[in-house]
């Protein structure tokens, strides 16, 4: 697809943080598409049209209940035919070329836009732009939390693919301080519009990095899911907020800030390895400020969470002689519900228990989510602190 006058468009553009100009437009198919870019970018103001024929959008999937726990379970069967690990010349998540009929028309610095074959939507709890109205949509948390055999709801939501650079591999890690700030503010910006769609009861940036984690494509990205209910592990952190007192992540930080397992600090944020750590690699990373999600984050805690995020996933990297595979989950509180208790946080987790070992959730953890650990926390963090001293301060 050569670049033409004829293709090329003006994307109606905001003024974000940080210099961040977004740009947006549309795919063939209706779904939406944002560009980021970078304060200085060298790329132009216009984006190409997506010029592409595309087969309509696939029905938005549908979740039955698990009575004997109260979880939703969606059924995105669509998902199966996923492009698994393509050749830098079938890369679906590259600038669109002539023998590359991509997911992204134009050159780009940071792109998101809507997933092709989502596990939530396309269809909202109420018709928003290109977006219909499912015919069985949650009715509400109290809809959601009522048990029942044999009930189901349409999987209302978003799901949206974060592209961190157009290079064909690498990670979150391998980006520029300046690229790294332009996906805080895409993340910020999307978490907002994500959150104000009729439904949404919470959104969830991620960033899966690995093989051994499950990752299709090495094209460096994350991904933003936009639930219609509040997931199991917030659920969780709810109840025990309410049985230890809404300050409870306030004085786990606390906590956790006075121990041997701080690993990096700043300002703003630190990162640990928890008191308690499931993973053979777990760190979190938190704001030292009440915020329940990206949207709330000043620019001052932006600004720094760009060069500490960099150094601690290049620190995680330099443990052993490969990247490291892992879970980068950004838990965010709910669109409507724990506001004011629940602080957001990254939970990094990582399988990788040695150079050459993974482990494997067996019986234990797998059906009765009774973990087992074989690394103490405490030595944990005394090697991604060495790890992270190992970096070079200059982040470029």
């Amino acid at each position: 697809m050569p670049e033409s006058p004829e293709l090329r468009t003006p994307a109606a553009h905001d003024e974000l943080g940080a210099g961040v100009v977004k740009r947006s437009t549309r795919l063939a198919d209706g779904r939406e598409l944002f560009y980021y870019d970078d304060p200085g970018t060298t790329l132009g103001p216009d984006r190409r049209v997506d010029a592409r024929t595309l087969d309509p959008r696939p029905e938005t999937a549908t979740m039955r209940q698990d009575a004997l726990t109260g979880d939703w379970i969606t059924f995105a069967t669509k998902r199966q035919n996923r492009v698994m690990l393509p050749s830098a010349d079938a890369d679906p998540l590259a600038p669109q070329t002539a023998d590359n009929p991509s997911e992204i028309p134009s050159a780009y610095d940071v792109a998101v836009f809507e997933n092709r074959s989502p596990a939530f939507g396309p269809a909202l709890a109420e018709a928003v732009g290109t977006a219909p109205a499912a015919d069985d949509a949650p009715r509400g948390l109290d809809d959601l939390a009522e048990l029942g055999l044999g009930r189901t709801r349409t999987s209302v939501g978003r799901c949206e693919v974060v592209c961190f650079s157009p290079a064909h591999e690498g990670s979150f890690g391998t980006q520029s301080v300046t690229r790294a700030r332009t996906v805080i503010e895409a993340w910020a910006d999307r978490t907002a519009a994500l959150s104000a769609l009729p439904g949404i009861q919470q959104v969830f940036p991620f960033e899966n990095r690995g093989e051994a984690i499950g990752v299709t494509l090495p094209h460096p990205h994350g991904q933003i899911y936009a639930y219609p209910y509040i997931t199991p592990r917030t659920g969780r952190l709810l109840d025990a907020i309410d049985r230890a007192g809404s300050d409870l992540l306030a004085r786990v930080l606390d906590f956790e800030r006075a121990s041997e397992r701080v690993v990096l600090q700043g300002e703003h944020w630190t990162a640990y390895v928890p008191f308690a750590a499931r993973w053979p690699l777990e760190v979190h990373l938190v704001p030292h400020r009440h915020v329940p999600d990206f949207a709330a984050l000043s620019d001052a805690e932006r600004d720094e969470l760009a060069p500490l995020y960099l150094r601690l996933l290049r620190g995680v990297d330099a443990l052993y002689g490969t990247p490291t595979p892992y879970i980068a989950a950004w838990h965010q509180a709910p669109v409507h519900a724990g506001r004011d208790s629940v602080r957001m946080r990254l939970e990094l987790t990582s399988p990788r228990r040695a150079a050459d070992k993974l482990k494997f959730l067996a019986g234990s953890e797998s059906a009765m989510a009774a973990w087992t650990a074989e690394i103490l926390p405490e030595q944990s963090a005394e090697r991604l602190r060495e790890a992270v001293a190992s970096i070079s301060p200059d982040l470029t």
